[in-house]
C-alpha cells in the first residue's frame, strides 16, 4: 500500500480541519496501491468478504476501482491533478466485524 486517504489519520493533510468540523470521520476512505491498474483489479478479485461495487454506504463493505468505473471517462490529466491514480481504490466500510474486514484485506494483499 502506497497511501491511505482518511481524514481520521493524523497523517492526512486536512486532519486538523476534519477534527474541527466532524464528530466522527466517516466510513469511507481511499487506498492507493504501489502497482497500477492491474494490481488494483487483482486486489478486488482476491477479496472474499469485501465486494466490488460502485456505490457508497450500506451495510456491506464495498470497494471500487475509480479509474475503471466512476472516473473511466475523466481525462488522464484531470485524474492526475485530483489525485486519482490507476492504483486508487475507494473503500466504504460496512457493518461486518472489523477483524473479518482486516483479515480479508490482509489475505488479498499477500
Amino acid at each position: 500500500v502506497k497511501r491511505v486517504n482518511y481524514p481520521g489519520l493524523a497523517s492526512h493533510p486536512q486532519h486538523e480541519l476534519a477534527k474541527r468540523q466532524m464528530r466522527w470521520f466517516g466510513s469511507t476512505m481511499s487506498v492507493e496501491l504501489c502497482g497500477g491498474v492491474e494490481e488494483a483489479r487483482n486486489l478486488t478479485k482476491r477479496l472474499r468478504l469485501v465486494r466490488n461495487a460502485v456505490t457508497l454506504g450500506g451495510p456491506d463493505t464495498l470497494i471500487s476501482h475509480s479509474a475503471t468505473s466512476t472516473h473511466l471517462s475523466v481525462p488522464p490529466d484531470v485524474k492526475a491533478s485530483t489525485g486519482i491514480s490507476d492504483a486508487l481504490l475507494r473503500v466504504s466500510v460496512g457493518l461486518e466485524s472489523a477483524r473479518d474486514i482486516i483479515a480479508d484485506f490482509s489475505q488479498a494483499l499477500q
